[in-house]
């Protein structure tokens, strides 16, 4: 039975790894995972292929490598305020109410569901109905 499991969990990593490698995010990363493993192998393929699409897409970011530079070079020509937090900002920060302004993405990036804003200097990408950081371009 571990034998089954551990074959399985080797050809769920084979399968989804390339699809889900192509994920934005860890969300996104997650889902696919998840989606391509149990088509590959059932519910436990399901399990292994969001944990390796979780981990992929969190290496990867919301943007890809090479989006990120051309982002941020965009994000400083608009000269937009900055937003000064107080406190320790990271990735899963979330931002208050009041006081932060938030941009759309512009189409070419392909994160309409995500908004962007400076904080601290820092040019940030933000899940608007919850206001958590999920990635700082630098």
């Amino acid at each position: 039975m571990i034998r089954r499991a551990i074959g399985i969990t080797a050809l769920v990593a084979v399968v989804a790894l390339p699809v889900v490698a192509q994920a934005q995010g860890v969300p996104g990363g997650v889902e696919r995972g998840s989606r391509e493993g149990e088509r590959a192998a059932g519910p436990v393929g399901a399990v292994v292929g969001g944990v390796i699409g979780g981990v992929v897409g969190g290496v990867n970011g919301v943007l890809g490598v090479d989006q990120r530079p051309r982002f941020h070079s965009y994000v400083v020509e608009r000269h937009h305020p900055s937003y000064e937090y107080q406190g320790d900002f990271r990735v899963g920060t979330v931002l208050p109410e009041a006081g932060v302004t938030y941009y759309d993405v512009p189409q070419e990036y392909n994160q309409p569901s995500y908004r962007y804003t400076v904080v601290n200097g820092r040019t940030v990408l933000v899940e608007p109905r919850t206001r958590r950081v999920v990635e700082i371009v630098e």
